[in-house]
């Protein structure tokens, strides 16, 4: 993710004309094609999309999983990683021992995130026994907790929000619209229940290009309207 001090806005996350593309059996394949946005604080962005249509790769490289392939993008405040991304675990190591890595990497002190983490997560005695035993369902509750014990300004959400049974996807969805906490959020997901409930403003994601809307309902319009065209 580019850090250039002369590109960076305070409090903004810049994604500016990113082209990613993959080279494949078949040739060189365009995932996304001169994609542009800009994040502030507070924003509840949403990115609509069919499957397969990009939005998780432009997540991933607005987390700084993956270099884009040209384009720039710039972040003046503290992104998270995707929280579907699983590829934030070492699988070796407990899940205690993934807290102490990403605290370093954040420079969080353990003990102010530790007891929050393994309350949050209800993992019991698995918080110290190998990610790589970990269910599907642990894997996504300790990744959520971890993203909500870093002071994260902004959260970048892949479709994952159903974590748990219903009390538990409750205690994620305070968590992680809590408006005292004051963050943004950028939503992907082809749901529009989820897009026009949680985000103020959207995209949608068709053939690598994305267009703005000024608000959910228009881009759901839109979305439906590409669905069948």
């Amino acid at each position: 993710m580019s850090r250039a001090p002369h590109s960076v806005y305070e409090g903004e996350l810049r994604v500016t004309n990113v082209t990613k593309k993959y080279k494949t059996s078949h040739g060189t394949v365009t995932v996304l094609d001169d994609v542009s946005l800009t994040v502030r604080r507070g924003d509840r962005l949403g990115i609509l999309g069919r499957n397969g249509s990009g939005k998780s790769t432009l997540i991933r490289l607005m987390g700084g999983v993956s270099p884009p392939t040209s384009g720039s993008i710039t972040a003046g405040m503290k992104v998270s990683w995707p929280l579907a991304f699983g590829g934030a675990f070492q699988s070796g190591l407990t899940g205690l021992d993934n807290l102490k890595f990403i605290c370093r990497i954040y420079g969080v002190e353990l003990d102010q995130v530790r007891a929050f983490v393994e309350e949050f997560a209800e993992l019991g005695s698995f918080f110290r026994e190998p990610v790589k035993g970990y269910s599907s369902g642990m894997r996504a509750r300790l990744a959520f907790a971890l993203s909500m014990a870093i002071d994260f300004d902004c959260i970048l959400i892949d479709e994952v929000i159903a974590v748990g049974d219903q009390r538990f996807r409750n205690k994620c969805t305070d968590a992680l619209w809590d408006p005292k906490r004051g963050r943004s959020t950028v939503l992907v997901s082809h749901n529009e229940d989820l897009i026009r409930h949680y985000c103020d403003h959207a995209f949608v994601l068709v053939k690598g290009k994305l267009y703005p809307f000024g608000s959910a309902d228009e881009a759901i319009a839109f979305y439906n309207e590409t669905l069948y065209s």
